[in-house]
């Protein structure tokens, strides 16, 4: 695992300023620690800082060929490195090293652009290829590992694991995309590709982008989708069976290490499956390490602790303070843009205490998708059973109507809550997935975005995030739509982003068991009441785990790794609320309506109503602005040289 930058000249073969590569590479020291390297030659210069996890002796990077005409930077784990190497010797190719890297390079050598489509595992590289004058940059099939890239006005590109090695070469414009800005306040992420910053992209999961010299720049191109069959004939017994035998091999390739391992333990059904799954494969108890919280409302230690104690697992656990709020100023200069999971307050933590035991970690993270475990799955079918009752003629006007004249009702009981339900019945089903996953839904952001905002918008929703990705979805099965969606989106703008940044602050791997491209695969031929069986979501996953895991782990209520907003902002964050979302830095953009501000501040305030997601969204962009628009150690970093 590591931190990757670098520069290409697209146009010719200029020499770049070593020390500009050096701040770049230096941006990302908390990626790397380990050992750092560089290479420059006219019109190519490659950063990298290194995580030594695999071949702790002779894997250093940038890494080349046997003639040095191909040159390397990789950030992640290919897990079937070690099939590839008999392979690609058998073909000729020398190694020199133990590395996961050099597969990658003699796989470029030996299969081009489509050596990506042989690598199992997650992965985001650049690779330089001096005979044929070719740059080339891949990122894996869920992007569970970053690259950001930028192209100036020069022709010069960059590229980056974080946007802060971009920011710290100094030609990048800090102009925000008023376009990502409409993303963030209704997803609470930038969607891929899009990112703050006008100029600069991230690579699209599944997606590679070939340049050469001298030549235009062309557009990324995509060399992997998942799609939903639904068509495998299995039972559900042949189904178990066999998932249990996929998940064996996926926990099984990422035990590979050569550094301690470990496993983050919630309690939830997912993670629990990791390290049931881990502990049936090790010969020693399995490192595992939790997070509890002092409030019991969003506490599950005491589950994470009943697999633990089955499995006879090494397991930490850290008490965190249900007003552990101070990491605000401290997550926006991680995430380099706006992002609003409040959820990588508890993430950050479990993996600050995970990096204290081991270097590596395996999560659960990707198992609701690739499962449908998400509540909002099993209500999002509910309306679909509605909406496909009632002519389109009818339903549209009818519930438009309805969603307008009734209350929102946030205090009352969920089941009188229909304001959001009857919104949602008068959209078709994308729309109406997109408004129940929405912080700030379409009339929120109407309300809160000025009229100027609004000119520059030109009339962009993200909506068309979603309308795109569907489009793309060639299913019309209602949950394998959403789970196509969410597969696109949520996973990777939200998820992914939050463990990677989480993870990499405190030098820590993370690796994916139920993210495995081939289990993903495998799970979309399922038919989807597989998937969601009457009002029992994650249905296979659960009875797959009958054999490992007790009841109470597999059929409780989800929880989820929440920490009390609401609370927070009416008690010791009612200020600093007050004094972000009213202050000056939001004024300043213009982009904000302030009666509506003022008004989601005082009725939260007042418990009229519960605006604690909009409040946090709002809150973590003028935490942006202070500490990425505005930061004097942005300054620092582009002149002198050091890391912010």
């Amino acid at each position: 695992m590591c931190g990757i930058t670098g520069i290409f000249d697209t146009r010719g073969k200029r020499d770049f300023d070593p020390a500009v590569l050096q701040r770049m590479n230096l941006a990302q020291l908390h990626r790397g620690p380990d050992e750092v390297g560089v290479h420059i030659e006219p019109g190519v210069a490659f950063g990298h800082r290194r995580l030594s996890i695999i071949d702790l002796s002779t894997g250093q990077q940038p890494l080349f060929n046997a003639d040095g005409s191909v040159v390397i930077v990789f950030n992640g784990e290919i897990y079937n490195y070690l099939e590839l190497i008999p392979e690609l010797q058998a073909l000729g190719y020398v190694f020199r090293t133990r590395s996961d890297t050099e597969v990658i390079v003699h796989a470029w050598e030996a299969w081009g652009e489509s050596c990506v489509k042989r690598l199992r595992g997650m992965f985001a590289f650049a690779l330089w290829d001096r005979n044929t004058e070719t740059f080339f940059m891949a990122r894996d099939r869920l992007a569970v590992k970053p690259m950001y890239y930028a192209l100036l006005d020069d022709g010069t590109l960059l590229f980056g694991s974080e946007l802060k090695a971009l920011l710290a070469h100094g030609g990048l414009r800090r102009e925000m995309d008023p376009l990502a800005v409409e993303e963030y306040f209704a997803l609470g992420y930038v969607a891929e590709p899009r990112t703050i910053f006008r100029q600069a992209k991230k690579l699209a999961p599944a997606h590679t982008l070939t340049l050469r010299r001298g030549h235009p720049v062309g557009e990324p191109k995509a060399y992997w989708d998942v799609r939903f069959t639904l068509d495998n004939p299995i039972t559900a017994e042949e189904a178990c069976l066999e998932l249990d035998e996929k998940l064996k091999e996926s926990v099984r390739l990422r035990m590979i290490a050569e550094v301690p391992l470990g496993a983050f333990l919630s309690g939830g059904v997912d993670s629990s499956a990791v390290v049931a799954t881990m502990a049936g494969l090790s010969k020693e108890p399995v490192n595992t390490c939790s997070i509890a919280f002092d409030d019991p409302q969003f506490n599950e230690a005491e589950f994470a602790q009943t697999v633990a104690d089955r499995y006879g697992t090494n397991h930490r656990v850290e008490t965190v303070k249900s007003d552990d709020f101070d990491l605000i100023d401290e997550l926006a200069r991680l995430y380099d843009e706006p992002y609003a999971d409040s959820s990588a307050i508890p993430t950050y933590r479990v993996c600050q205490l995970a990096r204290k035991h081991v270097t590596v970690a395996l999560s659960g993270d990707g198992g609701d998708e690739t499962f449908g475990g998400y509540r909002r799955y099993r209500m999002h079918l509910m309306e679909e059973k509605m909406r496909s009752s009632i002519p389109a003629s009818v339903r549209e006007p009818l519930f438009k109507t309805l969603g307008k004249i009734y209350p929102k009702a946030d205090w009352a009981p969920r089941m009188f809550r229909a304001k959001t339900t009857f919104e949602g019945m008068a959209r078709n089903s994308v729309e109406a997935y997109f408004h129940s996953v929405s912080i700030l839904r379409d009339p929120m952001r109407d309300q809160l975005f000025s009229q100027r905002f609004k000119t520059e918008l030109a009339g962009y929703n993200a909506q068309e995030v979603f309308n795109y990705h569907a489009a793309q979805a060639d299913t019309d099965d209602p949950l394998a739509l959403i789970q196509y969606i969410d597969l696109k989106t949520y996973l990777v703008g939200d998820i992914n982003t939050k463990v990677d940044r989480a993870s990499m602050a405190h030098s820590l791997e993370v690796r994916e068991p139920l993210m495995d491209h081939e289990l993903v695969e495998w799970a979309a031929t399922l038919p989807s009441s597989l998937k969601i069986n009457g009002q029992e979501s994650k249905y296979l996953l659960k009875k797959a785990m009958e054999p490992h895991l007790s009841d109470d782990i597999l059929y409780r209520p989800k929880m989820g790794f929440a920490v009390p907003l609401a609370r927070w902002f009416r008690g010791p964050l009612k200020q600093r609320v007050r004094d972000a979302v009213l202050g000056p830095r939001l004024a300043e953009t213009g982009w904000f309506n302030r009666e509506y501000l003022e008004h989601l501040v005082s009725a939260h305030d007042s418990g009229a109503r519960d605006y604690s997601a909009p409040l946090w969204t709002l809150l973590m962009f003028e935490a942006f602005l202070r500490n990425v628009m505005q930061s004097e150690s942005a300054a620092v970093l582009s002149k002198e040289g050091l890391p912010a």
